[in-house]
């Protein structure tokens, strides 16, 4: 890969840049709101979060100490440059000091913890006659970061003014070739196992042996001072790339996590009065990455029924799980008057923006990669109603029953009227016979003629032009009679033959005649 390049217009523009900012933030302190309410927390403030200081990296530091190194005060400049580059570096940090001319040679290798006694083993000045042999160098960086206890983290800066100048003897004669093919493999190889990355610092025109750097390590930036008097400011720039590479490989396992929401119980709530309660909880699955969830929407899918109590904005930590209590109001609709349970499945929906409030401090160097949306789990929660009137189905039985009632009074006033008089019968061809009396009592009248047969008599009402009259409805079966029994309707004062009797009716009651045995009036039928 091509290396990148930091050039002075670039570094003009974070000059205004910073500038600019700085005026913001002191025009957010004039208005009363704190830089940190506004902007989130700093950079700085995330990696001590994180713990970034406490987590250990490498660097390897190839100081080129050839005799074109004296030019321009360059190799001091680079001793008192690194001392302040060092003091930016975390006890824990491992540094390896390593100078290059002729042949590398390791000054220092331990822990950064004191930057006075690693610069004090740079040489006082560099050599007048040593060439500059940036491939054993490169060997020499490669073989420090392959050690079995190498961090997980791990920056290698060379610093050099010239270009690649190995004496005869070298492994490396030329700029290119099997032997930089090699280096190249053995780099790869650390890469997939450790978050490598090469930072280059030309400090001369023309000094192209910082670009074998970028031959040998893919993932290599190189920075261009203006003058040799920037080097301590783009050394702190390496210094502070490195530490967003290690704040990344801590939050590389939250890329693609985000925040869940689901019902805390998916039992059944009752709205028969138009609204319940029921709680939703909210879970951060990172681990390391806080999370906000802003323009919070909640609606419930499959039921008719408004979901509120979530506030519009909400940050969780990580791991954190919150819950809410929520407002359900409506019922599930349904058809038909009568009282009944109406019961639907409320599936549960979360509109809102995920993000982080480390997002921007972190910006552009570690992209959090949070899912943008929340994500919703578990069951759909129940809900139940009673609809409709419980009083109407009693009423309409109610009603009903009246209305049976009445109908019965009607039809008996109508079919069973009260009988009064009495019936006399006498057979049709015996004359000298006295009729006998049937008295008219009830509503229903049974009775045995002496001659032998049974009948019955009940009355049945009509409307005339002279108001209601009731007429007689005779059955008689004689007792050779077989099959149903004959029928005759007698009207009131009337006579009625049937079955070989006469039947005759009279309002009065006659004292003639003997009256027929088993006559018994009978409740209506």
């Amino acid at each position: 890969m091509k290396p990148s390049t930091w050039s002075p217009r670039a570094t003009t523009a974070l000059r205004r840049g910073a500038a600019v900012t700085a005026a913001l933030l002191v025009a957010l302190s004039a208005a009363g709101v704190p830089a940190t309410a506004a902007e989130g927390p700093s950079r700085e403030e995330v990696y001590r979060e994180l713990g970034v200081t406490e987590q250990p990296v490498d660097y390897v530091i190839l100081v080129d100490t050839s005799g074109s190194m004296k030019a321009k005060g360059r190799y001091d400049t680079v001793r008192s440059t690194l001392r302040t580059f060092l003091d930016g570096l975390n006890r824990s940090d491992h540094v390896a000091l390593v100078t290059f001319d002729d042949r590398p040679e390791a000054r220092y290798i331990g822990s950064a913890g004191d930057p006075a006694a690693i610069v004090a083993r740079l040489p006082k000045k560099p050599d007048a006659n040593g060439g500059t042999d940036i491939g054993a160098a490169l060997d020499q960086a490669l073989r420090e970061l392959e050690r079995d206890d190498a961090a997980s983290v791990a920056s290698v800066v060379m610093l050099t003014d010239g270009k690649h100048q190995p004496p005869r003897r070298t492994a490396y004669p030329k700029s290119s070739g099997p032997p930089w093919k090699t280096l190249r493999k053995r780099a790869d190889a650390l890469a997939e196992r450790t978050e490598l990355a090469g930072y280059a610092l030309p400090l001369a025109s023309g000094a192209s042996g910082a670009d074998r750097l970028g031959d040998v390590i893919d993932n290599t930036v190189v920075l261009r001072p203006g003058s040799i008097q920037d080097l301590g400011r783009y050394l702190q720039r390496a210094g502070d790339s490195t530490r967003a590479r290690s704040a990344a490989k801590l939050l590389a396992s939250d890329k693609g996590k985000g925040v869940t929401a689901s019902w805390k119980r998916a039992d059944v709530r009752d709205v028969t009065d138009g609204s319940a309660t029921a709680s939703i909880t909210f879970r951060s699955s990172t681990t390391h990455v806080p999370l906000t969830v802003s323009d919070t929407r909640v609606s419930a899918v499959s039921a008719p029924v408004d979901v509120s109590g979530v506030p519009r904005r909400l940050t969780l930590k990580p791991g954190e799980s919150r819950t809410y209590s929520v407002r359900l109001e409506g019922k599930p609709g349904g058809g038909g008057p009568f009282r009944h349970t109406e019961e639907a499945s409320a599936t549960l929906r979360v509109s809102g923006q995920v993000s982080s409030p480390w997002q921007k401090a972190l910006a552009p160097d570690v992209d959090l990669k949070v899912l943008a949306a929340v994500a919703t789990t578990g069951d759909p929660l129940s809900v139940r109603a009673e609809i409709g009137s419980a009083l109407l189905l009693p009423a309409i039985l109610l009603v009903l029953a009246v209305a049976l009632v009445l109908g019965a009074l009607r039809w008996r006033s109508v079919n069973r009227p009260a009988l009064t008089g009495v019936l006399t019968a006498a057979p049709v061809f015996a004359n000298a016979i006295l009729p006998e009396r049937i008295p008219l009592t009830g509503r229903w009248v049974t009775f045995r003629p002496h001659g032998g047969g049974h009948g019955t008599v009940h009355g049945r009402r009509r409307r005339t032009a002279q108001g209601p009259m009731v007429d007689l409805m005779i059955r008689y079966v004689p007792d050779d009679g077989t099959g149903r029994p004959d029928r005759v309707v007698c009207a009131p004062g009337a006579r009625a033959v049937v079955g070989g009797l006469s039947f005759t009716h009279r309002l009065d009651s006659p004292t003639a005649g003997p009256s027929l045995a088993g006559v018994r009036p009978e409740s209506p039928r």
